[in-house]
């Protein structure tokens, strides 16, 4: 019998020992779905797509990689089981009720997993990340895991989609690379008339080029990035095209994909070999990594939510002002989307992959090099053979694309795109006393430093997009959208429409849009989100009232509501939460169980 079967024993049972009468039931059950008699001596490892079908094009391939993996686990003497958890796709659900669903699905993705594994005792699980949620929500389930034996690779990102010249209007503002976020401004640019209904038409049908996650840095690559630094994923496999070639439809599996993910089982079988485990890979140290990489290449708020959930798992305690204390070291140095030209899936991988970006902050000293990666090598090693590699010309990149050089794309540490302190700001005042995030994405010297604009309150993200693009916010308010929260929503939906529509009415940086709802990676403009304590627990957001001045000082760190104590209190006093409607099902165990946004929003 395999030395790696140290858990899958109890499904099939020892020959010789009591414990294989017992274990006579579920042989009958394995037997009936094509284990021979010499398959019961092999280790069991758990597959776990997350998949929608064709509802959502992010992890359409999904069940092609997985088949993959499965056959190189048998190829490596192993048993593969599948399973595919269902998806919320952000892109799909944006801007509607379904969006509620997405935050929620993370946890039930992990859940998934979780039992999966442990209901049949695996002895090792691989997870494929692609779409906002399917990411945290396939590391999670791996710190729970029992065995302590796991990995995730990422399932890559969609070729960029392309105006072709076909949107004169667009093009002269936006330029004609398009992306999932395109459509969203699309929709403020046509109703402040800078393009017209057949322009609308060409962005809405050609902005996804491809199957795949959001090529841009936004929440996707973001996280496909922080797993590869703390070292949980293969290296250099969070850059790459989820498919062959762009166009409609499922398409070509990328040769790239498939090499991740069949290197994907070595890796496994050697980390159970060597008893390398999930939780030697996933600890403090690496964690900061992984923080450090999303900062430097300007990625996602949503990180924040998803980082602070995985440090719960991991029962490591991180706070929202490691976050700030780690932004206050690490510049911007990326030129990628949403504030650069750049896409991380594509224009990253032509010059190098992450593994080039790793090496810089190395050398600059951001990165804790002596930590344990998937490969049982440190980070630091992974990325001396890498770069080693690269220079001979035998790595996946020479430092140079398709008309693309590295410093077009990555800034040097002494010369960064920004510095320290003009990415993700966690702020607090009167109006977020537990804390609140904002991105800058560089910009903070172009958006101003203060902000100080009259309130226009609205009790949900529907009733706030509805009169932005009906031309009733004007330069200088101040957007509040609340009961968006965990709780509130429930769910925390993203608030990409409202935020995108300000963009693409040319009010990105004349106004701020304040929300305890969450933003999408594709977000830009100055937008503070996950204000805690939330509006439905009470938070001082819920007494904002319109017409109160709100000031935000991102260089004190401060977002304060200007109203006179003893004026809130007697509102506080009037104050009963109304929620829209009563949730059910999912959401309702949701709302009754989820934690704040400054926690990660995890159940408890």
């Amino acid at each position: 019998m395999s030395n790696l079967k140290h858990r899958s024993k109890e499904l099939s049972g020892v020959p010789g020992d009591k414990s294989w009468l017992k274990r006579t039931g579920t042989r009958s059950f394995m037997f009936m779905s094509g284990a021979s008699s010499e398959d019961l001596s092999k280790p069991v490892i758990l597959i776990a797509a997350p998949y929608a079908g064709d509802a959502a094009t992010c992890n359409q391939h999904f069940v092609l990689l997985a088949e993959e993996v499965k056959r190189e686990v048998e190829r490596q003497g192993g048993i593969g089981y599948l399973t595919y958890p269902p998806v919320i796709s952000d892109g799909v659900t944006m801007g509607m009720t379904g969006m509620r669903y997405s935050l929620p699905s993370r946890d039930l993705i992990a859940d998934n997993i979780e039992l999966m594994a442990e209901g049949y005792r695996v002895d090792g699980i691989i997870t494929l990340g692609g779409c906002d949620k399917t990411q945290p929500g396939a590391v999670i389930p791996l710190l729970r895991n029992s065995s302590g034996y796991g990995i995730t690779v990422y399932g890559g990102g969609r070729h960029p989609g392309s105006t072709d010249g076909k949107c004169p209007k667009w093009e002269g503002q936006f330029g004609s690379e398009l992306s999932s976020g395109s459509p969203y401004e699309a929709q403020g640019a046509f109703a402040s008339g800078l393009i017209d209904i057949e322009e609308l038409d060409v962005i809405e049908k050609r902005c996804l080029g491809s199957t795949g996650a959001c090529g841009e840095m936004f929440t996707a690559s973001s996280m496909a990035a922080c797993f590869e630094a703390m070292g949980i994923s293969p290296p250099n496999s969070s850059c790459g095209l989820a498919v062959k070639e762009a166009g409609v439809g499922l398409g070509e599996v990328s040769e790239d994909r498939i090499n991740h993910c069949k290197k994907s089982v070595y890796l496994l079988m050697d980390m159970m070999r060597n008893k390398v485990t999930v939780g030697d890979i996933v600890t403090r140290k690496s964690i900061e990594n992984g923080i450090t990489v999303v900062y430097a290449l300007g990625g996602s708020t949503n990180a924040i939510l998803h980082i602070l959930a995985i440090a719960h798992e991991a029962e490591i305690e991180l706070t929202v002002d490691d976050f700030e204390k780690i932004g206050s070291r690490v510049p911007l140095i990326s030129r990628l989307k949403p504030h650069g030209r750049y896409t991380y899936s594509h224009h990253l991988k032509e010059i190098g992959g992450l593994p080039v970006v790793l090496g810089l902050l190395l050398d600059a000293g951001l990165l804790h090099g002596d930590c344990i990666t998937c490969t049982g090598k440190t980070l630091q090693e992974n990325i001396d053979n890498y770069l080693t590699e690269l220079k001979k010309g035998e790595g996946e990149g020479e430092g140079k694309g398709k008309g693309v050089d590295l410093r077009d794309v990555i800034a040097p540490i002494s010369n960064p795109v920004a510095p320290p302190g003009r990415h993700c700001r966690i702020l607090r005042g009167s109006l977020a006393p537990s804390s609140c995030v904002v991105k800058l994405e560089g910009g903070g010297r172009k958006l101003g430093f203060t902000f100080k604009g009259k309130a226009k309150c609205f009790d949900g993200e529907f009733d706030a997009y509805d009169k932005i693009m009906a031309g009733e916010v004007e330069a200088g308010d101040v957007v509040v959208v609340r009961y968006e929260g965990p709780v509130g929503g429930p769910g925390m939906p993203e608030m990409l429409s409202p935020g995108a529509a300000l963009v693409g009415l040319g009010l990105g940086d004349k106004v701020m849009l304040v929300t305890d709802g969450r933003f999408s990676g594709a977000s830009h403009g100055l937008m503070i989100g996950h204000v805690c304590p939330e509006a439905a627990v009470g938070g001082n957001i819920a007494l904002v009232e319109d017409g109160d001045w709100v000031e935000c000082d991102v260089e004190k760190g401060t977002l304060d509501l200007l109203v006179d104590e003893d004026v809130l209190d007697g509102r506080r006093q009037g104050w009963s939460w109304k929620c829209r409607e009563e949730a059910k099902g999912v959401l309702k165990k949701y709302r009754k169980n989820v934690g704040c946004a400054s926690r990660g929003a995890v159940l408890t």
